[in-house]
């Protein structure tokens, strides 16, 4: 296989919404720290929502971003806690996925706190390939059709690399 074909993880990002600032949040904050080892970003509200009593500003949510090595290795846990099996509509035609863990509980290796409670979590994982720097560029960021990664080609390098069953 050409070495510049080779599809890679880029980063997986976790993300916890829980709606609301305060209590919630700091313990989905604790959950995303002892599941990755890394300290995550609350991100806040960019909308007034008064029915849900949201206004701009208020942090109502927190996501880790993993890279490397760290990232696969979470990613591997991650897939054990959904048994191993993801439905195909979970890939975009871009060959990007994300998942839902609903509690954190099944993952294993990871203990129930009786602090956190029940809490689940987004998981977005984005591939590429070498090369893909370039559509981050500003002048000529074209990524031609061959060079691009592909929903089939994303489904068998997961099936491949981490033997997960995709579900059709």
């Amino acid at each position: 296989m050409n070495k510049m074909q080779e599809i890679r993880i880029e980063k997986i990002t976790l993300n916890a919404g829980v709606g609301e600032a305060g209590d919630k949040l700091e313990k989905a904050a604790r959950l995303l720290k002892n599941i990755t080892g890394m300290e995550p970003l609350r991100t806040s509200s960019k909308k007034r929502i008064p029915t849900w009593g949201v206004r701009p500003g208020l942090g109502i949510a927190c996501m880790v971003t993993l890279r490397g090595k760290k990232a696969e290795e979470v990613l591997r846990q991650l897939f054990e806690g959904v048994d191993g099996k993801l439905p195909a509509k979970k890939f975009d035609k871009f060959g990007n996925f994300s998942f839902g863990i609903t509690e954190y509980i099944n993952i294993p290796d990871v203990q129930y706190d009786v602090e956190i409670g029940i809490i689940g979590f987004n998981v977005a994982v984005t591939l590429e390939r070498p090369g893909f720097r370039v559509k981050r560029r500003r002048v000529k960021n074209y990524i031609g059709s061959k060079h691009k990664i592909k929903r089939e080609d994303a489904i068998t390098f997961i099936k491949s690399k981490f033997g997960i069953e995709v579900e059709e």
